[in-house]
């Protein structure tokens, strides 16, 4: 069987907020389709939606989204302002680098270069 991801799920408090921080992060417009499902189609991604869950996240996230940035530094600095939090120094390794941030609900995320 093959299958291929349609869209990634983030369970949370405020699905309209995360749509609207997702799409200015990732340059999409967000969708509320309703107060508890929003949701928002990024260029060349699976879309991502928002899903009002009742508990609070509480441990750290077991998947988590690599971002492509070309200049992580200027990234994170945009991600900051439009709400995210960094976590951590930039690192470099062998690889290429990454910046672990995370959403204004505390869901981690990374710019990353190289692979």
């Amino acid at each position: 069987m093959r299958a291929r991801v349609d869209e990634v799920v983030f369970d949370c408090a405020d699905p309209q907020g995360l749509a609207r921080f997702w799409g200015r992060l990732l340059d999409a417009e967000p969708v509320a389709r309703n107060a508890e499902w929003s949701y928002v189609d990024p260029p060349e991604m699976p879309r991502l939606a928002f899903q009002r869950v009742p508990e609070p996240k509480s441990t750290k996230n077991r998947v988590h989204l690599d971002l492509l940035a070309g200049d992580i530094p200027t990234a994170t600095a945009e991600a900051v302002r439009l709400g995210a939090v960094a976590v951590g120094e930039l690192v470099t390794n062998p690889y290429g680098q990454f910046q672990v941030l995370t959403d204004p609900e505390g869901n981690e995320f990374c710019f990353v270069s190289g692979h």
